[in-house]
């Protein structure tokens, strides 16, 4: 069996004004009637392929994790203190399971339109897994994209590859040579680990990190299907994701390539290319009317909004708050004021 693990943080200021810190992006029904965090469950829902999920989140999270979570059997939570990135995040899972579980490590928040082929790169990277490989899904870049970090594929693998290194969020030529040699895929922080292998490169890596986080394991404590770490030794623990912690300096780095139709709805323009939309490529939603108009989206809960001869912007009504951007400026949303105060 894999053992999901989703990892449910963050408040999404990148979609500003939509996501808000009282009802953040993985709980929002972005793409489709359901939340993000919501479709992040029913994919992993295959009983035959998939273990009952562990959640990792944090206390400001949990009303939203428990009323989507809903009465899902076997279903557990793990309640972080604070946020201290992915790798404290993963390594609590993996403190609370058996070694020798598989995890499939999956952000809360990402849209991913073809399950199918979720699920067999699932499989592919459990069985590399289950040799003590620890895997991250590559998924194939299809522009070349400068919000992404990237992956360089090395020796066959099994259905997978080894890696050869991981790369920083390149820029616009960097980026484009990458698609132009291949063998890169964009890193979507999807991995699949056994959970004593990575605990013990992450020992071998981070050993005080690895104390404190046992130590709040150890003192932690169990509320009905909720576990709370320790406060004290987990608020010692410097954050770190997954990569820096681990990915990038062990020598069992593997990958498995997929095509999924993923995106990580990073930001206005992301959420609109995931999206449906007409002929134009606009997607509206909520009460607009558009006259020559090209690749605008449009996000109104209140207000009529009337458009004519835009291309590429973005125009999104929350309650009393409004954003306009270009698609180009989508991704410095979060450093607005409203978006940093909310």
């Amino acid at each position: 069996m894999i053992h999901p693990v989703i990892l449910c943080g963050g408040i999404g200021s990148r979609l500003w004004p939509r996501s808000r810190a009282a009802k953040p992006k993985p709980f929002l029904p972005l793409v489709g009637s359901s939340s993000l965090f919501e479709a992040t469950l029913e994919r992993c829902s295959n009983t035959h392929l998939f273990a009952p999920p562990c959640i990792v989140t944090g206390a400001a999270h949990l009303e939203h994790v428990e009323a989507q979570l809903g009465g899902r059997e076997g279903a557990t939570i793990i309640v972080e203190p604070e946020g201290k990135n992915t790798a404290p995040a993963i390594a609590l899972a993996a403190l609370r399971m058996n070694a020798d579980a598989v995890m499939l490590v999956c952000p809360s928040d990402h849209h991913i339109d073809d399950e199918v082929a979720f699920r067999a790169a699932a499989e592919s990277a459990a069985a590399l897994a289950d040799q003590d490989w620890l895997v991250a899904f590559g998924i194939e870049a299809t522009k070349p994209e400068t919000g992404y970090g990237y992956i360089k594929q090395a020796e066959p693998l099994g259905s997978g590859f080894q890696i050869a290194n991981f790369v920083e969020k390149p820029d616009l030529a960097t980026a484009q040579s990458f698609l132009d040699s291949g063998g890169y895929s964009w890193n979507g922080g999807i991995f699949a680990l056994r959970a004593g292998a990575f605990l013990d490169e992450l020992t071998r890596f981070r050993p005080e990190m690895m104390a404190d986080l046992r130590a709040a394991v150890e003192a932690g404590s169990l509320q009905g299907r909720s576990f709370y770490p320790a406060p004290e030794p987990f608020s010692r623990i410097k954050g770190e994701s997954i990569d820096y912690a681990v990915m990038e300096g062990t020598d069992r780095a593997a990958m498995v390539p997929v095509n999924m139709g993923w995106s990580d709805i990073g930001n206005w323009e992301a959420l609109r290319d995931a999206r449906a939309r007409d002929a134009d490529g606009n997607s509206v939603t909520g009460k607009a009317e558009l006259v020559d108009c090209r690749n605008v989206l449009v996000e109104s809960n209140g207000p009529r909004v009337s458009a004519i001869g835009l291309e590429d912007i973005i125009i999104i009504v929350d309650g009393d708050e409004v954003l306009v951007t270009s698609s180009a400026g989508a991704q410095k949303t979060g450093t607005l004021e409203g978006a940093k105060s909310q």
